[in-house]
């Protein structure tokens, strides 16, 4: 079970408990400003289509910097080292990129009001609905590992009962998702970026002062400062993020380049990065195609530094603990984040960390929310239960959902628990159903034979194949992979060539759609609203998606120098 560990109790007072109260009332504050804008369905489910990029491209990192990512990758970066700025730099920027350049202009310019819509539109009704279903059950699963972790790391820090973080932090998202609708979502998903980052950058710097700044830092995690010995880590090769990476080359990651190339920098991150709605959602909200293009491209420029403040703090509380994560010592490596708050931080700044962690949960658990909200209501209830009503119809029951996700959120909340690390889990899940919708669009886009019935059964049979992979050739030892996270990289690899294959064979003995019938779906053809005129001010040379677009792959790649020296 995910739990930190005990004597990780924080000594909080009242100003910490000021700040903490300061952020709900502007929470709920923003909720209710964003409430005099919804109008429509298209309000409350997109805003309308009217917001600047900065404030989508900012919304889109926050919304995926939950204090699951936070504790999960300061946890990876005390145990597996450098490795871990590859979900970052090769297992998120290229995606993103990807995704602003290539398929934004796809999904904007067709209009649709989700990836499953869009699905829809290429394929037909059957994978729809089914993709449909999936986005919607992962939704809550996931919506439910933030409600979850927050709950451990409310009770061990503060001191507050599983039960009451859940309900308290359920029904503070429920009330402002309600109110404001996605709008609301996304301005608070701004603030809480901002409250993160006052979070973790004091936590970052006063921890490298405690340990000697970076040189002290990496002598101690080489060996030369006694605590790698103490891990059985892997010496100087802790900290580059390359080395003992060949194939057949024994590492703690349990991957080699090729898995951890394929595996995590191609289906596992293209297949989320390009086909979440969670993320994606927050592009199609913006006020035209140029600011759609540019919002994951924005995004992308913090992300690439994201790991300054995420995996450097797990290094630190590595030195700082030097039982951290060793059997019987009753730390976990989930433990790195709360051990330095404890440690570290004085009354006022502990009240600014702690409400930078709750913010996180709630970004995070608001942005599946939202989603599931919009899936739902429109890729389901509208499409196949409820058809034709009117708009106010429609309205009403995108909030009454959004109450359905966020109780569906809690209840999922301990399925969890079942994993000892939350990262592993939501990996786990990325693998079963983003990496299957991700070969469907990505063929489906490229390939203009590829038919209604193969993108059916290519989403069902690579999901299956994932499951398949994981669950009994791994968890039943069939075949051999050192670690979880290897094996999700195998999950993600095995459900991209299963429905990769079973689309291509399908499609050879199915009827494709006429040629006319596809423009704006797939590339090569054009719609109206790929058409469309940039905004004043949009041709700025420094607007241009492109340099954005290679501007950080650049940055990224550019990254890894210190990392491989």
């Amino acid at each position: 079970m995910y739990q930190l560990a005990e004597g990780l109790r924080l000594s909080t007072n009242w100003l910490d408990y000021s700040i903490l109260a300061i952020y709900f009332v502007v929470v709920l504050g923003i909720g209710f400003a964003a409430r005099r804008s919804v109008k429509t369905s298209l309000d409350f489910f997109l805003s309308g289509r009217s917001l600047p990029a900065w404030v989508t491209g900012l919304a889109f990192v926050a919304a995926n910097l939950g204090a699951t990512e936070i504790l999960g990758m300061a946890a990876n970066g005390a145990q597996y080292g450098a490795y871990t700025v590859h979900w970052y730099w090769i297992g998120a920027i290229p995606a993103m990129v990807f995704l602003g350049l290539v398929m934004m202009p796809f999904y904007y310019g067709s209009k649709v009001r989700s990836v499953p819509e869009f699905l829809l539109h290429r394929f037909g009704p059957s994978s729809h609905l089914l993709s449909s279903l999936i986005f919607a059950v992962s939704s809550v699963l996931i919506a439910g590992v933030n409600l979850y972790a927050m709950a451990i790391v409310l009770e061990a820090l503060l001191g507050w009962p599983q039960w009451v973080a859940i309900v308290v932090a359920g029904f503070f998202v429920l009330g402002y998702i309600t109110l404001g609708g996605l709008s609301s979502a996304i301005y608070n998903e701004v603030l809480q970026f901002f409250v993160i980052l006052a979070a973790l950058i004091p936590l970052t710097i006063v921890g490298l002062k405690r340990v000697g700044g970076w040189d002290g830092l990496t002598d101690s995690l080489t060996g030369k400062g006694g605590a790698q010995g103490s891990h059985g880590s892997q010496g100087e090769n802790f900290l580059s993020a390359w080395d003992g990476t060949g194939i057949g080359e024994a590492n703690a990651l349990g991957a080699n380049w090729l898995t951890i190339v394929l595996g995590l920098g191609f289906v596992l991150s293209f297949g989320y990065w390009t086909t979440n709605f969670a993320e994606v959602q927050r592009a199609l909200s913006a006020k035209n195609l140029s600011a759609a293009k540019r919002t994951p491209l924005i995004a992308a420029f913090p992300k690439i530094l994201i790991p300054m403040v995420v995996i450097v703090p797990g290094l630190i509380a590595l030195v700082m603990e030097p039982t951290l994560g060793k059997e019987g010592s009753g730390l976990q490596y989930n433990d790195a984040i709360p051990v330095l708050m404890r440690d570290l931080l004085p009354n006022g700044v502990l009240g600014i960390a702690v409400t930078g962690l709750l913010a996180a949960f709630m970004a995070g658990m608001a942005a599946n929310v939202s989603s599931f909200n919009t899936v739902f209501t429109n890729d389901i209830w509208a499409a196949y239960v409820k058809k034709d009503r009117a708009d106010a119809y429609y309205l009403a029951t995108g909030r009454w959902v959004t109450a359905v996700g966020v109780i569906l959120g809690m209840g999922t909340a301990f399925i969890a628990s079942s994993f000892s690390n939350i990262m592993n889990y939501l990996q786990t899940l990325f693998s079963f159903f983003n990496v299957p919708l991700f070969c469907v669009f990505i063929i489906g886009m490229f390939w203009k034979r590829s038919t209604g019935p193969a993108g059916f059964w290519g989403l069902l049979s690579g999901t299956l194949a994932a499951m398949l992979n994981y669950f009994w050739l791994y968890k039943q030892h069939v075949i051999d992979i050192p670690s979880d996270q290897g094996a999700n990289f195998v999950s993600a690899i095995v459900a991209f060539v299963v429905g990769a294959v079973v689309m291509l064979v399908v499609t050879l003995v199915t009827k494709p759609k006429p040629v006319e019938q596809l423009a704006g779906l797939v590339y090569g053809t054009k719609s109206p609203g790929l058409e469309e005129a940039p905004a004043e001010g949009d041709d700025a040379w420094y607007r241009k998606p492109a340099l954005l677009g290679w501007g950080a792959v650049v940055l990224a790649a550019l990254c890894y120098i210190p990392f491989s020296l």
